[in-house]
């Protein structure tokens, strides 16, 4: 198997538990403090990988600049993407949140044509449409006429960070920043953010064990681990076809929300899942293009 997806694969395994572990860890914190701890984590877990790997001393290369352009692009990616993310989890049943927040990848499609000018192809146009129409159908729960308002503004939060990560994952294609340097260096901009919140906010953080172990999760595996693989599998990969290995992600994601969340299997989260998932599958046939691509990116 090609190094793209064993990296892709272990990122998708890692973010089917985040819906489940952010759910159990918002019954007593709020999406904020979440996103501080959690990004402490992270941000402690790379620099210390960055240590023993020796590539510390690639930060004498930056300029202002770069580190100006890794804050904007960490704002994106680590401390928008999460938060709204949270947000939509803490709205919405955790599977719910967790489909819709997966229109990112085909979003990622979207900004790749845009900023990469990738070739738009009629396969593509296919599989953006039907991933909307997935998350109509998630949101609208078979009422499109009656939905609910907290279904909307839940869906609101998802979607945004479906763009946050979208628009997050070509710029930070684009740029080419050591990769373990710089998650390192975005997860530290939302802990500042967060940090400056927090303190102007009055905001106070008690943590029992259980919640110290979900933010260690959170933080270690799910944020540092999982979102530096995924980058490494796109800077190897063609953008579209690994992007669409994400859509994975929601099936194993369903699997927990019931066995640990105890939630229902809704069938019309069932329904908009599989119908994103048939714009993989005509996106994938584009084969010839996908070939071009990773062969000009190797």
């Amino acid at each position: 198997m090609k190094k793209e997806y064993i990296y892709a694969f272990v990122s998708i395994f890692l973010w089917s538990t985040t819906a489940t572990v952010t759910k159990l860890l918002l019954g007593n914190l709020n999406s904020m403090q979440i996103l501080l701890v959690g990004s402490l984590f992270a941000f402690v877990f790379l620099f210390i990988i960055n240590l023993l790997k020796g590539n510390l001393k690639g930060l004498k290369q930056y300029k202002l600049k770069d580190y100006i352009q890794i804050f904007i692009i960490g704002i994106l990616g680590t401390f928008l993407y999460n938060l709204f993310l949270y947000l939509g989890i803490d709205t919405l049943e955790a599977s719910q949140a967790f489909i819709i927040n997966y229109l990112w990848p085909i979003i990622t499609v979207v900004f790749a044509c845009i900023i990469l000018k990738e070739k738009m192809t009629l396969r593509k146009v296919i599989a953006i449409v039907l991933s909307f129409i997935g998350v109509i159908i998630v949101t609208a729960k078979g009422d499109l006429l009656n939905v609910e308002k907290e279904s909307i503004i839940g869906a609101t939060y998802c979607i945004l960070a479906a763009v946050s990560y979208g628009l997050f994952s070509v710029l930070n294609k684009q740029k080419g920043y050591n990769k373990f340097l710089s998650m390192m260096l975005y997860y530290l901009s939302s802990f500042i953010i967060s940090l400056l919140y927090i303190l102007f906010s009055n905001n106070t953080i008690s943590l029992q064990l259980n919640e110290v172990l979900g933010l260690t999760w959170i933080g270690l595996f799910t944020s540092a681990t999982a979102f530096t693989s995924w980058a490494l599998a796109l800077e190897k990969g063609d953008t579209a076809k690994i992007s669409n290995l994400a859509y994975i992600t929601p099936f194993l994601s369903l699997i927990w929300t019931a066995l640990i969340l105890k939630e229902s299997f809704n069938i019309y989260s069932i329904l908009g899942l599989i119908v994103i998932v048939l714009g993989i599958f005509i996106q994938l046939k584009d084969k010839k293009e996908n070939i071009s691509t990773i062969n000009k990116q190797g």
